[in-house]
C-alpha cells in the first residue's frame, strides 16, 4: 500500500481484515505513486509461507462456492464477481491460473474482454459486459472488463471527452444495479511497477515457450505508462463507491498477488455466508423406501 505502508502480520497477532487494508479510499484524490508495489501490507511474510498459505485457503473457499450454488438451487439470487484490471503482465491471466484454480471451475464463469468486436462496438459500452455476469450462485471473473472503457478509451482517445466523462457515473449506477440484485462486486487493481513489467516482458522474450505470450504492442504500451497511471487513477477516484469499492494490491510479487486475491475472496464470501438449504421432502420416509429397495 502507502511506501510508508506496513509489514506482514506480527507472530501471534489475530489475522486483519484485509479488505479494509486494501479498500481504495473513497472521495480521496489517488497517487499511485504514493503505493509500494512490492509491499506486504498483511498476511504470509514471505514466499514459502505465501504459497502455504494460498493453498491452506482452498478447501475453505471450495466449502463456500459450493454453499453459494447450493443456496441458489432454492432461489437465493446471490453471486459475486471478480473485476481483475492492471497492465500487461500485472497478472490477471496469472490469477486466474492460481487463485480460481481453487474453485470447482463448473460453478466459476470467466470472461476476458478484448477490443470490441464490430457487433459489440453498434451497442452502448456496457452491452457485452452484460452478456458476461455470472448467474446466481456462480463466481464470475473479469479478465479486464468494463473499465477499458474509460482506460484504454481514454488513453488512445477512441472516444469524444464529453462522452467519456459521463461513463465513470454510467459504471456507478450499472454496479450499484448489479449490488442490488444480488451481485457482490470485489473490483481488485493489480498495481505494478515499471520495472516489474519490463523484467516480466523480458522473460517472454528470453523463453521461446512463453514466445505466444508476447506482443510487440506492449513495447508501444510502454511509451503511454504515465496515460494509463493517470486513467487508473481517474477510475479508482471516481468509480470507489459503497457497493462497489476498490482493492489495491500490490503485484510485483505474484505470490503475495496470489494470497491477497485468495484472502479477499474469502473475506466476502465468509460475509454472505452461503446456506445449504433444507430438504423438500421427508427424509426418513425416503430413507426408510430406500432400505426397503
Amino acid at each position: 500500500m502507502p511506501k510508508k505502508g506496513r509489514g506482514g502480520k506480527k507472530p501471534g497477532a489475530p489475522d486483519p481484515v484485509l479488505r479494509d487494508l486494501l479498500r481504495v479510499p473513497e472521495g480521496e484524490r489517488i497517487d499511485l505513486g504514493a503505493y509500494d508495489t512490492r509491499a506486504v501490507p498483511a498476511g504470509p511474510a514471505d514466499k514459502t509461507a505465501g504459497l502455504a498459505a494460498t493453498a491452506a485457503l482452498g478447501p475453505r473457499l471450495a466449502d463456500l462456492q459450493e454453499r453459494l450454488y447450493a443456496a441458489s438451487t432454492a432461489g437465493d439470487r446471490r453471486r459475486l464477481l471478480l473485476v481483475l484490471q492492471g497492465m500487461d503482465t500485472s497478472g490477471k491471466g496469472g490469477t486466474v491460473k492460481h487463485v480460481i484454480g481453487l474453485f470447482n471451475p463448473s460453478g466459476c464463469r470467466i470472461h476476458a474482454f478484448k477490443a470490441p468486436t464490430r457487433e459489440e462496438r453498434n451497442h452502448p459500452f456496457l452491452w457485452r459486459v452484460e452478456r458476461a455476469l455470472p448467474q446466481p450462485g456462480e463466481i464470475g471473473i473479469f479478465d479486464r472488463s468494463h473499465y477499458e472503457d474509460v482506460l484504454v478509451a481514454r488513453v488512445r482517445e477512441l472516444v469524444p471527452r464529453r462522452l467519456l466523462g459521463r461513463r465513470y457515473g454510467q459504471i456507478n449506477r450499472f454496479e450499484k444495479s448489479l449490488a442490488d440484485d444480488g451481485v457482490t462486486l470485489v473490483k481488485v487493481f493489480l498495481h505494478l511497477s515499471y520495472e516489474e513489467q519490463r523484467a516480466r516482458l523480458l522473460a517472454r522474450l528470453d523463453n521461446p515457450e512463453k514466445h505466444w505470450k508476447f506482443d510487440s504492442g506492449d513495447i508501444e504500451e510502454r511509451a503511454l505508462w504515465p496515460a494509463y497511471q493517470h486513467a487508473y487513477e481517474l477510475a479508482l477516484e471516481r468509480c470507489t463507491t459503497d457497493e462497489a469499492p476498490w482493492y489495491l494490491v500490490p503485484a510485483d510479487r505474484k505470490w503475495y498477488r496470489n494470497w491477497a486475491i485468495s484472502r479477499l475472496l474469502l473475506e466476502h464470501l465468509e460475509a454472505l455466508d452461503p446456506r445449504y438449504p433444507p430438504g423438500d421432502f421427508d427424509v426418513q420416509e425416503c430413507r426408510a423406501r430406500l432400505l426397503a429397495s
